[in-house]
């Protein structure tokens, strides 16, 4: 009698072990255990370990073509290759991408011993930062106000302060005190850099309103109060994280109009608002807390729509 496929079936040997591919598991424990010992900055390394689970889960979900990216530098300079073209495709910055590389290079090096030479992205000369115009700032300050109490205050805390994501998420109660008149947000930067900006009257009044909601909020869950702390921006399970911090302000660039909207976009509308109204470079420098002057001349580099604005009135027959 023939045999038939289904006799068989019993003895079919699976070429992979079901669950997570060990070549990739094992790599990923020697790159987090070189994570631990290197001197990298608390965010570096997170921002890492984020984009090597990334790649890993990508290339799960292209195993068939991408079946030898662990076991030789030809199929692995190849996935990562395939790699950062979905990146790119899928909109992330070349900054992005790049800092992705790099997460992936030293998974390579300190996992199957692999030293990588893919192309980077190419990274645009800085110029005039991308700033909101008024009317899609306008339009983000209404979206967030229809989102609700405490992502009306965080646009408006990153708007009025230009506050990087981190250092908003960092923000205590304690933090950001305000009265009748005045107030202010503590905001701790890179290193052990700690600068305070005032707040301007409209974000005063958005973080008082969430602060009174926030204590309404946390005294009917205490288990909520206890997860977050003295933390100013609560989320469903605790503190706000930086990606819960990211995810607001995508959500509120989505209602109004602009998806792909993130924190930094803001810190430039920030930045370029204080030039239009006549601040300098060391002004805008302390209050945006940068190291370098030449990050802060960015922002006085006028805009292509700036430009045809002067040449119309200078050259007004």
């Amino acid at each position: 009698m023939t045999a038939t496929a289904d006799d068989h079936a019993g003895n079919v040997v699976p070429i992979r072990p079901a669950g997570a591919d060990p070549a990739s598991a094992a790599a990923l424990a020697a790159f987090t255990a070189h994570l631990e010992r290197c001197a990298l900055a608390a965010n570096t390394v997170t921002a890492y370990r984020r984009q090597a689970l990334t790649y890993r889960d990508w290339l799960a979900g292209h195993a068939a073509a991408h079946a030898d990216a662990f076991v030789d530098l030809v199929g692995a300079e190849a996935a990562v290759t395939a790699w950062r073209r979905h990146l790119l495709a899928g909109g992330a910055s070349p900054a992005t991408v790049n800092q992705a590389l790099a997460a992936v290079t030293l998974l390579y090096e300190h996992g199957p011993g692999l030293r990588l030479a893919v192309k980077r992205a190419r990274v645009p000369k800085p110029g005039a930062p991308d700033a909101l115009t008024r009317a899609q700032e306008n339009a983000v300050r209404w979206a967030a106000d229809r989102r609700g109490p405490r992502d009306d205050a965080l646009i408006a805390l990153l708007l009025s302060t230009g506050a990087r994501a981190e250092e908003c998420q960092r923000l205590t109660v304690a933090d950001v005190p305000i009265t009748a008149r005045s107030g202010t947000a503590r905001l701790h930067g890179k290193g052990d850099e700690v600068r305070t900006v005032p707040l301007p009257l409209p974000a005063r009044e958005r973080l008082t309103a969430w602060l009174l909601a926030r204590t309404e909020l946390l005294v009917t869950q205490p288990a909520l109060a206890e997860a977050t702390g003295e933390g100013l921006w609560s989320g469903q399970r605790g503190r706000l994280t930086v990606d819960g911090v990211t995810d607001v302000v995508r959500a509120t660039g989505q209602a109004a109009g602009l998806p792909g909207l993130r924190p930094h976009r803001l810190r430039h509308t920030y930045a370029t608002r204080l030039r239009e109204a006549g601040a300098d470079h060391a002004q805008i420098q302390a209050l945006l807390g940068q190291a370098s002057i030449e990050s802060t001349a960015r922002y006085f580099r006028a805009s292509p729509a700036e430009v045809a604005d002067l040449i119309d009135r200078a050259l007004d027959y």
